[in-house]
């Protein structure tokens, strides 16, 4: 149940989280498969468990876990783009005439229509686990665009869901630069061996760094060109490590093996449990170090009116 990526949403308003009342509303919208002419389909699952009666809200102590479904049809675009090709060039060889844009435009669409149903399905979930007394939403994806869907579809059958992207006062690359560079970070952060720099010009070059020491002559000298650190790999205690981008994007997010010893010892023999222990135990570490990442990146910023 450890989440593998993160981005935070700030509530900017309070929200009577109540587990029941959220079922229902996730209820009305849930996952189902693509009919033989659709697109896509999105709806909510249950983030534990497939039966029917798996709940579609994971309450544990005042945190709730949700998960979304995407199941939607794949046509490669190029085997279109042929297809309707072909479909033009047979009418412009039968009827000695030129097919325009609006008649083109038709014919794909007719194509796709009749390549749907053959088409392949593929489907991709997203958690989020809500934390109402810390006004947070977390979301499992590094994709602003798939946190979005989730966080739409949840805020269409809420009727409201006042969030925004949770952003600090200084620039993350100015700080994260400056960690590199003065080869310290902030108190319980540790610089690993992984970076992205930047120029920060328009056409500058981008040179990424793994399994190096990031305190040589080689990435000094990059810094003080100007370069600036645009991704960083950091650990935080002896609890977690991730790496963070100058959007505050935590990706490849990884609980030591000391917390997970912690949740299977917790959670005991049932799957359900481990699932439970895990994800509680997450959360409760994510109190502690979503505050103190803020902190260290120079305190969360509170845009006016808000």
């Amino acid at each position: 149940m450890w989440f593998k990526n993160l981005l935070v949403y700030r509530l900017t308003q309070d929200v009577p989280f109540d587990a029941e009342a959220l079922e229902a509303a996730l209820a009305s919208k849930p996952a189902r498969p693509c009919a033989s002419q659709e697109l896509a389909t999105y709806g909510f699952v249950a983030p534990f468990g497939k039966g029917e009666d798996a709940p579609l809200v994971h309450l544990s102590q005042d945190f709730l876990l949700v998960a979304a479904r995407k199941e939607e049809r794949i046509l490669p675009g190029s085997v279109v783009r042929d297809a309707v090709q072909e479909k033009i060039e047979e009418i412009e060889s039968e009827q000695m005439r030129k097919v325009y844009k609006k008649e083109r435009d038709q014919i794909k669409d007719e194509i796709i229509q009749a390549f749907l149903p053959r088409a392949f399905i593929r489907r991709s979930s997203t958690f989020a686990a809500i934390a109402p007394k810390q006004g947070l939403i977390l979301v499992n994806s590094a994709s602003a665009k798939r946190a979005e869907d989730l966080l739409s579809t949840l805020r269409e059958v809420m009727g409201s869901l006042p969030v925004r992207p949770l952003s600090v006062k200084i620039a993350p690359s100015a700080t994260l630069t400056d960690w590199v560079k003065t080869q310290k970070a902030a108190a319980d952060f540790f610089v690993l061996d992984e970076c992205e720099l930047r120029d920060t010009h328009e056409d500058g070059g981008i040179v990424r760094c793994k399994r190096q020491d990031l305190t040589s002559d080689e990435i000094q000298l990059h810094l003080n060109t100007g370069k600036q650190v645009t991704q960083l790999a950091l650990a935080w205690q002896d609890k977690l490590s991730f790496v963070l981008d100058d959007k505050m994007v935590i990706k490849r997010l990884r609980f030591e093996e000391l917390l997970q010893d912690q949740a299977e010892e917790d959670g005991g023999e049932e799957a359900l449990s481990q699932l439970d222990a895990s994800f509680t135990l997450m959360m409760l570490t994510f109190g502690d170090f979503l505050p103190a990442l803020f902190e260290a990146l120079g305190g969360e910023e509170i845009p006016q009116g808000i």
